[in-house]
């Protein structure tokens, strides 16, 4: 097998590409036209492999899902016009009123705020420190369906006990759901630790440069889903390893329509060839200015998993290729945190992560805030956290620009 980045840019070119393009050219297109009725039916019914109707399948799409596939050597994977979309369709795809499932409590706010939606319509989950399998396992019950973690969360940085779970899931017959946002396919490889489905946001580390939305879901092959109760009839055809990415596709992406464009598809397939590259970069980065911060005066403490100190520093290092991009860090106590940032030059003050640029948020304030203090407090942050996702810039600017900031702020 060719090497990660090797397969990525040369992906399109293994099917044939319309004049010899080097990338899959994007399809503006909603419709597609047959000259014999027949086909069009056996299209649609399946037995022929074709277009329908761009709500579902557009080619350049297609080649992009291809692409994500590779990247975690799935079977097959399912792209949506966000990573929220690709979540909560999975879940709407797979789950019925009356069952359960098991959830990471260090989430993405938005994220979190889904999955209470989900509760509300009939469908429990119990929220549970998912760096503990012991903590997966006391709240599985005879409804659950299935766990779903993510692999570092933002923003305090929690490595979930992934192999663990993993083993708890294959044991209970579960399925469980990797969000490899956080890490991407470069850093971190859901197979290996036995995720039945994979998420990403597209529009992070993947796509990396700020410029299109995406999400996508993969199967990995793992799980049995002819012993999983949820699959309807329509979709028991073939091998029972494309089940459900089947029904996710069809009751989820056609019923409800989040579809991925396919300029925002080239854009995050043209984006995605270089990922290793930036991942690299960016990793190093935080590395330093993580070390750079940990040893800082005015910083009362410091959250990435490549510092030793770090509650999980030696799990990520045993998963992960490297700790990730992102960290965060609160200001010591009395600092003004709105003058520490306003005093940031380079750093973009942004709600953005997994952008080529260094990007800054203060969290409790922004992308935290409708969620409540108490629910905070719960997730370990601090209402002086702040995040970075940090960039490809050298990182002498990225410090020097951190430090005239703390100078700033007395």
């Amino acid at each position: 097998m060719k090497g990660f980045t090797t397969r990525i840019v040369h992906s399109d070119r293994q099917d044939a590409i319309e004049h010899g393009s080097l990338h899959k050219p994007v399809h503006a297109t909603v419709a597609y036209g047959y000259e014999d009725a027949r086909e069009l039916a056996a299209v649609f019914q399946g037995t022929q492999f074709g277009y329908t109707y761009g709500r579902q399948v557009n080619p350049t799409v297609e080649a992009l899902q291809n692409k994500i596939s590779l990247m975690e050597e799935g079977l097959h994977s399912v792209c949506f016009a966000t990573g929220m979309a690709a979540i909560g369709t999975l879940l709407f795809s797979l789950l019925r009123q009356g069952d359960h499932f098991v959830s990471s409590s260090f989430l993405f706010g938005n994220t979190n705020s889904l999955f209470n939606s989900f509760e509300v319509q009939g469908i429990d989950v119990s929220f549970v420190d998912a760096t503990s399998e012991a903590a997966v396992a006391a709240a599985i019950t005879e409804k659950t369906k299935l766990v779903f973690v993510e692999t570092i969360a933002n923003p305090r940085t929690q490595v979930a006990a992934l192999a663990q779970i993993g083993e708890l899931c294959e044991q209970q017959g579960l399925v469980y759901v990797v969000d490899n946002t956080m890490t991407s396919p470069y850093l971190f490889q859901p197979k290996d630790v036995a995720a039945s489905l994979v998420v990403n946001s597209l529009t992070k580390y993947i796509g990396g440069h700020g410029n299109a939305l995406g999400g996508v879901v993969t199967e990995m092959g793992q799980f049995a889903w002819d012993k999983f109760d949820n699959i309807y009839d329509t979709y028991k055809k073939g091998a029972p390893e494309k089940w459900a990415i089947t029904q996710i596709k069809k009751k989820g992406l056609r019923d409800f329509g989040a579809t991925l464009a396919a300029e925002a598809a080239h854009h995050i397939a043209v984006g995605a060839e270089t990922l290793a590259l930036r991942m690299e970069r960016q990793c190093a980065n935080a590395q330093l200015l993580a070390e750079y911060l940990d040893a800082h005066a005015k910083i009362n403490a410091v959250y990435y998993p490549g510092l030793p100190g770090h509650p999980e520093y030696e799990r990520a290092k045993a998963l992960f290729r490297h700790p990730g991009a992102l960290l965060s860090f609160e200001l010591a106590a009395g600092l003004d945190i709105w003058k520490f940032l306003n005093a940031l030059d380079v750093i973009i003050k942004a709600s953005n992560l997994g952008d080529n640029r260094t990007l800054v948020i203060p969290v409790s304030h922004t992308i935290y805030y409708e969620m409540g203090r108490e629910r905070r407090a719960s997730m370990g942050i601090a209402e002086s956290l702040i995040r970075i996702s940090v960039g490809i810039e050298e990182p002498a600017d990225l410090i020097a620009d951190l430090e005239t900031a703390l100078l700033a702020v007395g």
